[in-house]
């Protein structure tokens, strides 16, 4: 069950309307690393989770704070976009250097939203439900709430020095401290599960499962110019679980054959020359 609040989760005020920012801001509404994204993949994986209770309830607890955070970024967009009416426009417009300025104005949210928050990113490409991952392996899944978090907060650093605006400014702070806590969260998790099962995913096909193909889980292949990757640690040294040692191949060759496919039916209207390939 969910129940909402009226009170957002933190004040949303900004000291003046700026239609470009409002823009900007999609971004992190609708864009691939949003808060409509980490919204639905932290519900989806609570509703999906089979595991025991405290991650369900996790990533429930989170998930819920996420919708808040929307229903913020959707406050503080539209306060962005009150007083940007058609007529102030295309007053301002008639200045051409206030013009060249204003083409990066998201029109819809005139047309479309009537001065409203969408769910879409900066250029108006509607949010996509692709964006999630709900794998139901949880460590896997928590890999990848860590990043979307990490991708989310660097936008939402970004967007915090595209403005001057200090109530936006004191918006951005509290989400810029919540996803940091949201990182340390994954991670958190993250540490526990490999505790658990180790640290490749999935750890139910362990190594020996691979067979003839264990030299290839240890070995760095070098396949573009210079030897600078050489200096890493994933070239030298031990497997992070100790299975094994890094081996680094400075000339890779072909372990397969050449692929020689059959020519297809003569219905499918592949023009080859047959006979050249016969030969």
């Amino acid at each position: 069950m969910f129940r909402h609040q009226k009170e957002l989760q933190f004040e949303v005020k900004v000291e003046g309307p700026d239609p470009m920012l409002a823009r900007q801001i999609q971004e992190v509404l609708g864009g691939q690393f949003g808060e409509m994204t980490v919204m639905m993949q932290y519900l989806f994986q609570g509703f999906n989770c089979r595991g025991e209770e405290k991650y369900k309830d996790m990533l429930m607890d989170i998930g819920t704070e996420e919708i808040g955070h929307v229903e913020m970024l959707c406050s503080l967009i539209s306060q962005l976009l009150d007083g940007a009416s058609p007529e102030d426009q295309a007053e301002a417009a008639k200045d051409p250097a206030t013009a060249a300025i204003m083409g990066g104005i998201n029109p819809q949210h005139l047309l479309v939203s009537g001065l409203g928050a969408m769910p879409t990113n900066s250029n108006g490409v509607p949010w996509n439900g692709a964006y999630i991952v709900a794998s139901g392996n949880l460590l896997a899944d928590m890999r990848s709430n860590l990043h979307a978090e990490s991708q989310g907060r660097l936008q939402v650093a970004r967007l915090y020095h595209m403005t001057k605006d200090e109530g936006v400014r004191k918006t951005f702070r509290k989400m810029l401290a919540r996803d940091r806590y949201h990182q340390y969260q994954w991670l958190a998790a993250i540490e526990e599960l490999e505790e658990k099962k180790g640290i490749v995913v999935p750890a139910s096909f362990p190594p020996e499962a691979e067979q003839e193909a264990q030299p290839e889980a240890y070995e760095f292949w070098s396949l573009s110019e210079g030897d600078a990757s050489s200096k890493g640690p994933w070239a030298t040294g031990s497997a992070p679980d100790g299975s094994g040692e890094f081996v680094y191949i400075a000339e890779p060759v072909p372990k397969g054959h050449a692929p020689n496919p059959p020519v297809p039916a003569t219905e499918l209207h592949h023009d080859l020359d047959e006979k050249k390939i016969q030969k």
